[in-house]
């Protein structure tokens, strides 16, 4: 038996010119990767820096810890979460997490019904034809779009008498069914596309099986647009997370949320960078987190449907 037949192929190696122009091109895009990076990340460094400055480091625009300025807990002292006051009583500290847990409610809850309620009517848009006046599928799929075009604005005045008459104003209950609606075009439009992604067959096949349009739906349908479901979530949850005009509209003492407690650090005396810096790096986390125990399926639901 010929050896030579058992032998490795190696490829020609490859011309000097070539791997030049490979390693320039390579060191393009990493290069533009890290700068753009540091771009998107150096917000969160600033307002992570800010919140460990004194007044003066602050309006000095100064940026390395330990090198520029010296570490000061004052930001953070003025939630009751430096090391100083962290197992003391404070009531400032019982208002960041009151604020923080209303936060966290509302944008949950929202969230998890915008995933439902969107879901659903993503996959009916999908699967089914509807005709209503003038309106088909397509047509009802931009309305709800086009809910997004209104400015908040222009929503206060009904919004407050719509939520005056039904007892609505301050309460968790109220924000979660505002910012369900606020967020529900987005996640009928994800949905939308991730279910088009998915072949009719398998579902036909399942219904074959013995399956109903529901068992085939919870079972074939979720699980391959999970992914989809992921991103959209996550979506939902930084879009009401971040929210502030509603909350300050609607809410005053007991569903009042994160960003308008971040917003009130202004006063006469002008803005509590340091105390604002830190309620933002506080705010940040949970949203962070979030992220990086969702990324993978971040990442699938993004680029789901772009090959099928």
């Amino acid at each position: 038996m010929n050896s030579a037949a058992h032998t490795a192929y190696v490829p020609p190696p490859m011309p000097a010119a070539e791997r030049a122009k490979w390693w320039l091109g390579r060191t393009a895009i990493y290069s533009t990767l890290i700068l753009w990076t540091i771009i998107c990340l150096f917000p969160i460094y600033w307002t992570l820096t800010t919140s460990f400055k004194a007044a003066p480091n602050v309006m000095k625009g100064d940026l390395i810890p330990w090198v520029d300025y010296a570490i000061d807990w004052r930001g953070w002292r003025s939630i009751g979460l430096s090391p100083d006051t962290i197992f003391e009583t404070s009531t400032v500290r019982d208002e960041f997490l009151k604020r923080f847990f209303n936060s966290l409610i509302a944008s949950l809850g929202a969230s998890i019904l915008a995933i439902i309620v969107g879901s659903l009517a993503a996959y009916g848009l999908t699967r089914f034809k509807y005709r209503w006046l003038w309106m088909r599928n397509n047509d009802i799929s931009f309305f709800f779009l086009s809910q997004l075009i209104l400015p908040p604005v222009v929503l206060a005045l009904p919004f407050l008498v719509l939520y005056r008459e039904l007892d609505l104003r301050d309460t968790l209950t109220g924000l979660i069914m505002l910012y369900t609606l606020m967020v529900l075009p987005i996640v009928i439009w994800i949905m939308r596309d991730q279910f088009e992604a998915i072949p009719m067959e398998l579902e036909e096949a399942a219904l074959v099986d013995g399956l109903s349009t529901w068992g085939a739906f919870i079972s074939i349908v979720l699980p391959i647009a999970l992914p989809g479901m992921v991103a959209a979530f996550v979506l939902s949850v930084i879009l009401c997370w971040n929210e502030y005009f509603f909350a300050a509209l609607l809410a005053s003492t007991n569903s009042s949320t994160l960003p308008v407690m971040v917003a009130s650090q202004t006063g006469s005396q002008g803005i509590s960078w340091w105390s604002m810096a830190a309620l933002s790096t506080a705010a940040i986390l949970p949203l962070i987190i979030i992220g990086i125990a969702l990324e993978r399926y971040i990442i699938k639901g993004m680029t789901a449907g772009a090959v099928k």
